[in-house]
């Protein structure tokens, strides 16, 4: 067997789980306390876990074809202000000398009220630069107190000459150090020196954690290299991470994205992850997580990563009662309080229960509710306790509980308030689970997502708890992910090596585009990522001028499961149907590849208040085994031998271009080839697109079956 170990640290439990790299199978999991306050820091966590499963489940080190974490390092730091105070060494010549003085001249950083970032200055004339003033620049900044270096020269983008002897100095002298140019490639100094600056803080930590996880790698004698999880759902190697531990940021929350993605297969959904004390929710629109430009304290950084939206609401968040009324459910928890939940107790030790208000924190508000049994012990009454009584819980989740112990534990709470135990149960999730719907109502709003396309799927330990209520009062459909307390470790073990280019270019040609494709290719090749798994998706901000191109590969391609049943074509239209919510006889077959299909069917939707009825056509796209890889709300499907791909491209782009007051609007063009979907969507015009295809076809021979899928512009 060969094996895929991925461990996530999570704010309470650091979980491990072994799946088997042919068929995705959970073949093993363990978990232990996240070791916050260790002096290795979550490292220690992640390294018993890892010998915990080797030693449990006798994996063999040669089994194991891929390892990788999730880390709450980077965030921690900058939550507890454990950050190394930085040196910025700012580089130019002449007039924008002048103004690259100006941009990387930071002073301290105000990440939030309580977290300071201090930072210390230099500039140094790029025309006079030699080591020696280098050297002494350097020895200045440490005088001062700078523990990291940061070069931020004017143009390093494009030639990065300078920053890099400022690094080398550096490295000679014992200091980690950051140059601007390998955070970013994009243009704009200031944000691009902030970026950096950030990021070189938490260098000293973050390499600390690595050194101590890849020893115990080592040890263990495991070949595969170590991993790490990003915030955009990826993982990268230990020597990207190394450069950019920025990039780690919100890899917890990624973990679960990264799992509903590739072990849940959700193509569009939003996925909710509830754990103990917090949820966090994010949306998957065709088969891609929403990204967006990060920020901390206020500061706009050159940094993507999931829009996650993290709610104070979970499984085990605490009630708060004021005047005979639940107030609010949450932020704080039964972990953070240090109390056992009423719903996991046996009934026997809840015995002549009496309601207590407390402070969980000195800080709090006193009122706080909890229950005091006969023998002194104290519980909490969660929403966990909420759904167990009224029946939202089933069997198998990792939420339920014991529905008697929850009854005993509700009902002095019942009497208080004068209603019955069912009724509290139903107001602790209205008044908790509001908290969650207006996120989701946001993003919905945000991202203009159509609610027939979604569904919302649960993930964590807590999933069973909130997700169902969510989902009824929300009108959506729902599913519990398979495993999912484990979920985000899941995630992390099928996480594919990712990394991506952001270039400024205007008017990009069909050449800069190929350009940029490969860079990140070769990005991804040299983390280990096989070749033949590659696939880039590229992007352009035309508005301003950015090209941006990321790659997602394999770390060893998986051999493909023969033993799994296909679905029949009669089974995959059946499943298009539900999915599409109409009749089975509405269903057509619009074409297929080796080993993807593709269904449509005619829909009419009310328009102008019902007094129009618009006629569109819904496309789901199924794989051999029956599951929705991609829907489209409204598409046409063009089925094709890839010799015709060239004018075909050109036609569609041309009859299906959209034109505003804004300028030309293309349309959203997908290439369906054997098994793949190629998302060509973020490009601007036919050229651009036909290159990029008849690269990505160029291994197809000229009667292969394919198809084209294009989305008009809603302009």
């Amino acid at each position: 067997m060969s094996i895929r170990i991925g461990i996530d640290v999570g704010g309470t439990f650091t979980h491990a789980v072994a799946i088997d790299n042919q068929t995705y199978q959970l073949v093993g999991e363990i978990k232990v306390p996240t070791t916050h306050e260790a002096k290795e820091g979550v490292a220690r966590g992640i390294v018993q876990s890892l010998n915990l499963l080797l030693e449990k489940f006798k994996f063999t080190p040669q089994e194991v074809v891929f390892i990788a974490h999730s880390t709450t390092q980077a965030t921690n730091a900058f939550l507890e202000g454990d950050l190394a105070p930085v040196g910025i060494v700012g580089m130019g010549k002449g007039l924008e000398g002048k103004r690259a003085k100006t941009e990387t001249k930071l002073g301290d950083i105000e990440l939030s009220p309580e977290c300071i970032l201090p930072t210390y200055y230099c500039f140094l004339d790029t025309t006079k630069i030699n080591q020696e003033k280098i050297r002494k620049a350097l020895e200045n900044l440490a005088s001062q107190g700078a523990k990291v270096i940061v070069a931020g020269c004017a143009f390093s983008v494009d030639d990065p000459t300078d920053e890099l002897k400022v690094m080398q100095s550096a490295h000679d002298l014992g200091f980690p150090a950051t140059a601007s140019h390998e955070i970013s490639q994009l243009y704009g100094l200031k944000i691009r020196t902030r970026t950096s600056a950030i990021n070189a803080s938490i260098l000293p930590k973050m390499m600390e954690t690595a050194n101590d996880t890849l020893k115990s790698v080592e040890q263990a004698k495991i070949s595969a290299p170590l991993m790490i999880m990003r915030s955009d759902g990826g993982v990268m190697d230990i020597p990207q991470m190394k450069k950019r531990p920025i990039l780690t940021l919100l890899s917890g929350p990624a973990a679960g994205v990264a799992a509903a993605l590739m072990y849940v297969k959700v193509s569009d959904g939003i996925f909710i992850e509830v754990g103990g004390t917090s949820t966090d929710i994010s949306v998957i629109r065709q088969g891609k997580p929403i990204l967006s430009t990060a920020k901390i304290g206020g500061h706009r950084l050159y940094l993507r990563t999931l829009d996650v939206r993290t709610v104070g609401l979970a499984g085990g968040s605490m009630l708060r009662v004021r005047d005979k009324k639940i107030i609010d459910v949450g932020p704080r928890s039964a972990h953070i309080a240090g109390l056992p939940y009423a719903v996991f107790a046996e009934k026997e030790e809840i015995d002549k229960p009496e309601i207590v208000y407390f402070r969980p924190k000195p800080n709090d508000p006193s009122d706080y509710l909890a229950i005091r049994a006969k023998n002194n012990k104290m519980f909490a009454l969660t929403p966990t306790g909420a759904a167990n009584i009224l029946g939202l819980v089933k069997e198998e989740d990792y939420a339920r509980g014991k529905e008697e112990s929850a009854r005993l534990g509700f009902a002095p709470l019942a009497k208080e308030l004068g209603i019955s135990i069912e009724e509290v149960a139903e107001k602790i999730l209205e008044v908790g689970v509001a908290k969650i719907i207006k996120v989701i109502e946001e993003l919905i709003k945000d991202y203009k997502l159509t609610k027939e396309e979604l569904t919302i799927v649960g993930g964590g330990g807590g999933a069973a708890a909130i997700v169902p209520f969510a989902a009824k009062a929300l009108g959506l459909p729902f599913k519990i992910a398979k495993n999912a307390a484990v979920i985000s470790a899941i995630g992390v073990g099928l996480a594919l090596v990712r990394d991506s280019v952001e270039k400024n270019i205007v008017n990009p040609s069909s050449e800069d585009i190929l350009r940029i494709r490969k860079e990140v290719e070769e990005k991804v090749l040299s983390q280990g990522a096989a070749a033949e798994s590659i696939e880039v998706s590229l992007e352009i901000e035309a508005q301003r001028n950015i090209v941006r191109a990321t790659a997602t590969g394999s770390i060893e391609m998986r051999t493909k499961d023969l033993s799994k049943k296909k679905t029949s074509l009669e089974e995959c239209k059946s499943i298009a149907a539900q999915s599409l919510k109409v009749e089975l006889k509405e269903v057509e077959l619009a074409g297929e590849t080796s080993s993807l299909r593709v269904f449509k069917a005619e829909v009419e939707s009310p328009k102008f208040l019902g007094l129009l009825k618009e006629k569109r056509e819904k496309v789901r796209v199924l794989d051999s085994q029956g599951v929705i890889l991609r829907q489209f709300e409204n598409a046409q499907v063009f089925p094709l031998s890839s010799r015709d791909t060239s004018s075909t491209l050109k036609s569609i782009f041309e009859s299906l271009t959209k034109y505003g007051d804004g300028g030309a609007s293309p349309p959203g063009i997908f290439l369906l080839f054997r098994g793949r979907i190629v998302d060509l969507s973020g490009l601007i015009s036919p050229e651009q697109i036909i290159s990029l295809a008849l690269l990505e076809l160029k291994d197809l021979l000229p009667e292969e079956k394919m198809m084209i899928i294009a989305q008009p512009s809603r302009l």
